[in-house]
């Protein structure tokens, strides 16, 4: 018996070391893994916030041209287009052009597309622009709001560029031209290399119908091309003003977080992209770095608990047989104490926890406003019934009557109590008098119901007398005197009456 105490103890030692090296190993898991939730979490909102800083600046930078041709157009309307006026309009715009550094020029055509003036230097009149599609559109469409064409490259520059551009009108409404401002796709490659996107990672500026305008890394053959088919445009930006989207590339097998965001101005959309690989590479790392230094942990604790385990298990039997002794005088502790507020004969609540449960009821009622009842309860002729049947037969009955009225506890704070002798006594916190009655006289038909045999009582049978006392809103200053008196003047009344009654 002692040894397997002993070895039980060693056995509860040994597992809660395993335990506690599951917990640091399941706790470094789960660390690890709100670290990876989090990185995750920071690259979306990165990807978020990057997509719609490029978009404000997208939307910036070609409001800025379109304001310019506004001014443009309104230049032309009032000053026309005679040799004077071009000329100060040549001076103005190559001001403009050398104050806002993303213009690579400003042009304006006529009706022919022929060159009228523009920014550079000097004017080439053998160029012509009726080719080009900002050209062709707004010859075809008389609204006159601006318009985003397709990058092309320059054919003054050699360059590429993204064109903003408006319709001239003439005073009868007719085509009168095209003014038109180019951005020098170098001014965003500047502006997105200053983006930290990894070596994997991507910045994409796109029409809403789907035509690259720009694109980071830049390949040479990316500008102009169609990404119909591209997941991102095909299933979000083509579907959506702004989200989030992970794509696998079928180029290079990397997956990517993407990010996108259309223009608030312009018919455009920005998409950042970030490789999920080198968003959770320094997350690796440190996960590595960890699962070593849980190991070492793991591997001294294992070895200490080892050595606690043998010290625990010399002094198991020792400290079970303590532990016996404590348990046996605790038991026997509370079964004194329950001995102490419990009547041996009914089982009931004796004198002792009645008082003191009846003051802390009063207490508690004082505080919170609310009513208190009590019902004292006497068993008719009961001296009578000791000596017709004798004692035994008497403390039988006692049970048996206090049996039932412990029935009168409905409520966890109820307390059936044998008040002395054969006195009864049921205390009904926040109960109405109304209530108390009814409980009341449940009790007394349940006493009758047992048909119990009383010779010397006129039915026959053990019958109980009860007074109902309530206290409808207990104030400063009561006792549980003023209760008690309430509840056996009642008590007093129900016997005067005949007994085998409720007195109220």
């Amino acid at each position: 018996m002692v040894h397997y105490k002993r070895s039980s103890t060693a056995l509860l030692a040994a597992a809660f070391v395993l335990l506690a090296c599951v917990a640091i190993i399941g706790l470094d898991i789960w660390r690890t893994w709100q670290a990876r939730v989090i990185q995750e979490r920071e690259a979306t909102v990165s990807v978020t916030n990057m997509a719609r800083a490029l978009a404000q600046h997208a939307d910036d930078t070609l409001k800025e041209a379109d304001t310019v041709l506004v001014g443009l157009l309104e230049r032309l309307r009032i000053d026309g287009t005679g040799p004077e006026a071009l000329e100060r309009l040549h001076r103005l715009l190559a001001v403009q052009v050398k104050e806002l550094p993303q213009l690579n020029g400003i042009f304006v055509y006529d009706n022919q597309g022929r060159w009228v003036v523009n920014s550079q230097p000097r004017l080439d009149n053998t160029q012509n622009n009726a080719d080009r599609e900002y050209f062709i559109y707004h010859r075809d469409h008389p609204d006159d709001g601006p318009y985003i064409g397709s990058p092309v490259r320059s054919r003054s520059t050699g360059k590429w560029i993204a064109t903003v551009s408006r319709r001239v009108n003439n005073a009868d409404g007719s085509f009168g031209g095209v003014v038109l401002a180019t951005v020098d796709m170098a001014y965003f490659q500047r502006f997105y290399d200053s983006f930290d996107i990894g070596k994997s990672g991507a910045i994409l500026l796109a029409l809403n119908r789907g035509t690259i305008v720009f694109r980071r890394p830049l390949r040479e053959d990316s500008i102009g091309k169609s990404m119909a088919d591209a997941a991102i445009y095909r299933d979000h930006a083509a579907r959506h003003a702004s989200g989030l989207a992970v794509i696998k590339s079928s180029q290079d097998g990397v997956e990517r977080i993407n990010g996108y965001r259309h223009l608030d101005a312009f018919p455009l959309f920005v998409s950042v992209a970030l490789s999920r690989d080198e968003i959770f590479a320094e997350w690796r790392a440190d996960a590595y770095m960890h699962m070593i230094g849980v190991l070492l942990l793991v591997t001294g604790f294992a070895l200490m608990g080892q050595r606690m385990v043998a010290q625990i298990d010399k002094r198991s039997i020792a400290e079970n047989e303590a532990n016996e002794a404590r348990a046996q005088v605790e038991k026997l502790n509370q079964t004194l104490e329950r001995l102490a507020l419990q009547d041996g004969l009914t089982g009931l609540a004796n004198r002792r926890q009645f008082d003191g449960a009846l003051a802390r009821e009063m207490s508690r009622a004082v505080r919170s406003g609310e009513s208190l009842a009590l019902i004292m309860i006497d068993v008719d002729r009961f001296k009578l019934y000791n000596d017709l049947y004798g004692h035994l037969s008497g403390d039988e009955c006692l049970r048996k009557v206090g049996k039932t009225i412990l029935s009168g506890e409905r409520r966890p704070g109820d307390l059936a109590a044998r008040y002395g002798g054969e006195e009864f006594a049921i205390i009904l916190p926040d109960c109405d008098a109304a209530g108390a009655t009814a409980i009341a006289e449940q009790i007394r038909l349940a006493v009758r119901a047992q048909q119990i045999e009383h010779a010397a009582n006129p039915d026959g049978i053990v019958t109980v007398s009860l007074g109902v006392g309530c206290l409808p809103e207990v104030k400063q200053g009561m006792s549980v005197r003023d209760l008690i008196g309430v509840a056996d003047q009642a008590l007093y009344r129900a016997k005067g009456d005949g007994r085998d009654r409720v007195g109220v």
